[in-house]
């Protein structure tokens, strides 16, 4: 398995500086308009969003990049079945384009999949281009026998093992496995509540 990469510190540099944090209610709507500008309207219909519709993300692995007070760049993990073993989904990873420049994107990445190994998980699975995320040690060696539930490209399926061989055996179907949302309390406020929610477009 590559080593994954040290983590700096959550303020990055004076020349570039943002912090890694854990995700606050407060970053929600910045976090889906986000996720709209780089993933566009059909971010919903992708067969990826099937393993993260109504599931709450893995405990202490949903993660804000912040910037001079603002949101730049947000990714999250979430609990699967790799076709019986347990894994974590990391995705989707965002960053604001401005910042891009300044490693939010890495800094995310790093930060992460080391908080991802320190509380116990053995490996990530993910969607996503092999020549960005073989830096983290992703590749797709220990996929080839794995499905997502739709459409999808065989070559960016991609997996990292964070304990060497926990993807072994990994084959059939990736499915969901981590806790449902909670249902909205219902009521007139709760009415009032979901109707704000479509100024920004949310997942």
């Amino acid at each position: 398995m590559t080593a994954l990469r040290k983590t700096t510190a959550a303020l990055i540099s004076d020349a570039a500086p943002f912090a890694i944090r854990a995700e606050q209610a407060s970053d929600v709507a910045a976090r889906e308009a986000l996720l709209d500008a780089c993933f566009g309207d059909n971010r919903h219909t992708r067969t990826c969003q099937r393993l993260r519709d109504g599931r709450a993300p893995a405990e202490g692995l949903a993660l804000s990049a912040v910037r001079q007070g603002r949101v730049v760049g947000s990714v999250r993990l979430w609990h699967v079945s790799a076709g019986g073993i347990p894994a974590l989904m990391l995705g989707p990873l965002a960053v604001e384009a401005s910042s891009r420049q300044l490693g939010v994107g890495a800094a995310l990445m790093d930060h992460a999949l080391a908080a991802a190994k320190a509380r116990g998980h053995r490996a990530v699975i993910l969607l996503g281009d092999e020549p960005y995320y073989a830096r983290f040690g992703f590749s797709a060696a220990k996929t080839g026998e794995l499905r997502l539930p739709g459409a999808f490209e065989r070559d960016r399926l991609l997996g990292l093992e964070l304990c060497e061989g926990a993807l072994d055996s990994a084959w059939g179907m990736i499915a969901a496995t981590g806790a449902p949302l909670p249902k909205p309390k219902a009521g007139p406020k709760a009415g009032r509540a979901r109707k704000s929610l479509l100024v920004p477009r949310v997942a």
